[in-house]
């Protein structure tokens, strides 16, 4: 069985490290990046993945992810992005409190990145 965090580390995160604040989410650096400058996009209500976000909650991430690629594009210059949502167990959700991962990629940051999101199931990312 797969352990599941069922209480929230986000609830832990102090004011003081959010680097973007909306309505509804706040925006950290990754604790643990895979590349520089990753961020987590955090929705203040504890709501589960992406499809327990209310309408508006949803609208706003759109705003909240483009206003995080600004901050990266004007903190570490323009680069390529993976926009990442885990929802579910199966989906490797192991933080059930919503959050969105911008990842930025640079040339070269692996051998071949064509696949992208695909490479999270095994054999699934050259096609």
């Amino acid at each position: 069985m797969m352990y599941i965090n069922l209480m929230s580390v986000f609830n832990d995160i102090p004011q003081q490290q959010w680097i973007i604040e909306t309505d509804y989410f706040f925006v950290v650096k990754d604790k643990y990046p895979a590349t520089e400058g990753h961020l987590l996009i955090i929705s203040k209500r504890k709501a589960v993945d992406f499809f327990t976000l209310n309408e508006n909650e949803q609208s706003e991430l759109i705003i909240t992810i483009n206003l995080s690629k600004q901050y990266l594009n004007n903190t570490y210059g323009k680069t390529d992005y993976n926009i990442g949502m885990n929802c579910g167990e199966y989906a490797g959700q192991t933080v059930f409190h919503f959050h969105c991962h911008l990842i930025p990629r640079r040339k070269g940051d692996v051998e071949d990145p064509r696949g992208g999101v695909r490479h999270s199931v095994i054999g699934k990312g050259y096609y």
